[in-house]
């Protein structure tokens, strides 16, 4: 099947504003340096060869979505979030740190607030700090009327306590939980509450059974793909670093998990990051 004989394809969340940079987030970009080509162009180019014509790139600090920013605005159909990552909370308690957050907010191409969120796995900074720079991001996003990119690992409990003391009929929160690999509880909950679902590699080498079962029902309307690139390479390309063009082997993977056509697949989750980030 060649690209044009399916829908667009959409990367809800990948990290190539970094490739071949200098700045960005530390780990992201030493990662796209252990690729054979880090041209961002390149990367693009080849993403666009494969269906692959929108992208969201996901700042995780604030050098990082300042780069994110500057990448979407020189880009065409690429856009940016600007956040703080729950390993970097720590980092962004004073009131400089939030004001230059705010700041990028007004900037064009920004989508969304995040990725933000809880990570207790790692704990590479207190839950309190975690929880504080959450909640000053989720507040950004309701400031700007923004949706929210939400990072959560191992702390639903705390997560659903603050995400839910923002709720409101008035004012409810829109976003995507960016990789979700929780349970199918946790899942419901999301789906209760209008959440999107981001669904990655992980789906295509995983042995968890609930985790195949939850990407099998989840309501195709409530469904994103996304790559988190340079992370997360989906089965067969294990062991190479992930790109955006990669949205097309996790695209047919789950149409064959779940019994759907391909051009179904596709149309929904670019109609669904279309909606979510307004683009």
């Amino acid at each position: 099947m060649s690209p044009d004989e399916i829908p667009d394809l959409f990367d809800s969340h990948c990290h190539i504003q970094s490739a071949g940079s200098p700045g960005g987030e530390s780990s992201t970009r030493e990662l796209w340096a252990k690729a054979d080509m880090i041209n961002p162009s390149d990367i693009i180019s080849r993403a666009n060869q494969a269906g692959v014509t929108r992208l969201v790139c996901v700042g995780c600090d604030l050098e990082d979505s300042k780069l994110a920013v500057k990448f979407a605005q020189r880009h065409e159909n690429c856009w940016a979030t600007i956040g703080v990552h729950p390993h970097e909370a720590e980092g962004y308690l004073s009131q400089t740190a939030q004001s230059a957050l705010e700041g990028l907010a007004r900037e064009s191409k920004v989508v969304a607030i995040g990725e933000c969120g809880l990570d207790y796995f790692y704990n590479h900074s207190s839950a309190q700090a975690q929880e504080e720079v959450l909640r000053l991001q989720i507040e950004l996003a309701r400031k700007h009327d923004l949706p929210l990119v939400f990072h959560v690992r191992e702390a639903f409990d705390d997560f659903w306590r603050i995400f839910e003391g923002y709720m409101s009929a008035d004012h409810p929160l829109r976003g995507v939980l960016h990789s979700f690999t929780d349970t199918g509880s946790n899942l419901e909950r999301a789906l209760g509450h209008g959440l999107f679902i981001g669904v990655n590699g992980i789906a295509t080498f995983t042995k968890n059974a609930e985790q195949l079962e939850m990407y099998r029902t989840v309501p195709l309307e409530h469904l994103l793909l996304e790559t988190d690139a340079p992370f997360l390479t989906p089965h067969p390309y294990r062991g190479k670093v992930c790109e955006p063009y990669h949205i097309r082997t996790i695209a047919e993977f789950l149409a064959k998990l779940r019994g759907e056509t391909i051009e179904s697949v596709a149309e929904a989750t670019t109609h669904n990051a279309r909606q979510l980030f307004k683009v």
